[in-house]
């Protein structure tokens, strides 16, 4: 694949051309899958292992198109979705990470279509019928042997709350090993695709391990137990599991390039629909901005399976470390 071979040079690249000045990371970008119907699902992000006091606050932007029937399920998503997500974190007498996460969603019919068929047209690429429906109309709607499941209107809503906390296993000369665990609690509306009406819990190996002083690499293997959707009939989600690599390469004291690709098992029950049933898979490259205290980043994300992820995510994200 192209951009796999794209990504590889990438690396190889920030490793040859990176200095021998120690530098602090900051750990992988911060996105998450906003893929409609798996949003709240316990998503997860990539974590670096070390521990950090901060605040957060990320703004991210997705665009998803998957209208697709089987003989059992409808899912119709045509849609955008803009997320304000807040992350807490605080080291607790230096012996324990607490995490909350809280998102903001904002459902709308967007603005992005006619970029995305103009870009489509001119490249020769394939838009999975995009161009059929209407520009910029809102649809999201899954039904299972026809009865309603998620009906989803523009508008905003809290997502599911995520409490999570992080314990270092092993921390020594650039390499951190930590054991992470999370619950995520219904506080979003499941029958408007908020949240999913259940408590979802998950657990996490996280790994860093440094190539040079100034290169890091992070990885992440985990498995997500989803409660069940409860919307207007219930559907059982299946558990998952996930895993993800990032680099991070200092480019001078204050600036960093990330590049990060990241993957998960299928979520909801069979569907006989290839846009969901298959691996999702987010290749995401970016760049960060250190000042002080203060970070800025700013990422694009990208389907390389179309299959179970926006069609794309741009974020940025500001922290504050406490």
């Amino acid at each position: 694949m192209k951009i796999v071979r794209y990504l590889f040079l990438l690396i190889v690249s920030l490793i040859v051309f990176s200095s021998s000045v120690v530098y602090s990371f900051e750990g992988p970008l911060q996105v998450k899958n906003q893929y409609p119907i798996f949003i709240h699902a316990n998503e997860p992000y990539l974590e670096k292992a070390s521990m950090e006091s901060s605040f957060s606050a990320s703004l991210s932007h997705s665009s998803t198109y998957t209208v697709q029937n089987s003989s059992n399920y409808v899912i119709h998503l045509d849609m955008e979705i803009t997320e304000l997500n807040f992350r807490y974190k605080r080291i607790i007498k230096d012996f324990i990470e607490f995490d909350m996460d809280m998102p903001v969603l904002v459902f709308s019919d967007g603005f992005m279509d006619g970029f995305l068929d103009s870009y489509h047209s001119a490249f020769g690429f394939p838009d999975y019928g995009r161009s059929n429906r209407p520009l910029n109309d809102f649809l999201y709607e899954v039904r299972r042997d026809g009865d309603l499941v998620i009906k989803g209107k523009t508008g905003i809503g809290i997502g599911d709350i995520r409490f999570a906390f992080k314990k270092p296993l092993i921390s020594s000369n650039g390499f951190n090993l930590s054991i992470k665990g999370d619950i995520e609690l219904p506080s979003g509306s499941a029958k408007k695709g908020y949240g999913n009406g259940s408590v979802d819990a998950g657990v996490s190996i996280l790994l860093d391990k440094s190539i040079s002083d100034a290169v890091m690499t992070y990885w992440n293997f985990g498995a997500v137990f989803p409660g069940d959707v409860k919307g207007y009939q219930k559907v059982n989600l299946e558990d998952y599991v996930y895993g993800g690599a990032a680099i991070e390469a200092a480019l001078g004291k204050s600036f960093s390039l990330l590049a990060q690709i990241q993957g998960q098992s299928a979520i909801y029950p069979k569907t006989d629909l290839l846009a969901v049933d298959r691996a999702a898979y987010l290749l995401v490259l970016g760049g960060r901005y250190s000042s002080g205290k203060n970070s800025f980043e700013l990422s694009l994300s990208e389907d390389i399976n179309t299959s179970g992820a926006p069609d794309f995510i741009v974020n940025l994200t500001y922290k504050i470390k406490l």
